[in-house]
């Protein structure tokens, strides 16, 4: 099976997360990943994409419309958090700072038990609806 070639139809070109506000939503992501909002007419929909000269050829968030929204209760199981994003940086004490000002919430883990080498090296929040996502320190 290891020599086998990767088969591929297509290039990914968003992972959509639902939420209340679409708006609200990407522009936090957008800010903590130093993105830039696409125009769009609907309301129920927003798409971030990385600067750059073709934007259209990068892989991007979207943010849907989700009028009945359940936050992830995660670590708690009853609403599961479905997935995760992991967003790498070079600091995370630095990365920290920044993304509780743009409206991130600290969940406390990894718990102070954690091995060291794993406890230092990524720190998980949640976004403004209930998204966990990770801070990575980079390789």
């Amino acid at each position: 099976m290891d020599n086998l070639a990767p088969v591929g139809v297509g290039r990914l070109d968003l992972v959509v997360l639902d939420c209340p506000e679409p708006r609200d939503l990407a522009a936090f992501y957008a800010t903590i990943l130093g993105w830039l909002l696409e125009p769009d007419s609907d309301d129920s929909w927003a798409t971030i994409r990385p600067p750059g000269d073709d934007r259209r050829r990068s892989t991007g968030m979207a943010f849907q419309r989700a009028p009945d929204f359940i936050p992830p209760t995660w670590p708690d199981n009853t609403v599961p958090q479905q997935s995760h994003l992991d967003i790498d940086v070079p600091v995370l004490d630095t990365a920290e700072t920044a993304v509780l000002a743009a409206g991130a919430t600290k969940t406390g883990l990894p718990r102070p038990d954690t091995p060291d080498g794993l406890r230092d090296s990524f720190r998980v929040y949640l976004d403004p609806v209930g998204h966990p996502f990770c801070l990575c320190r980079e390789a």
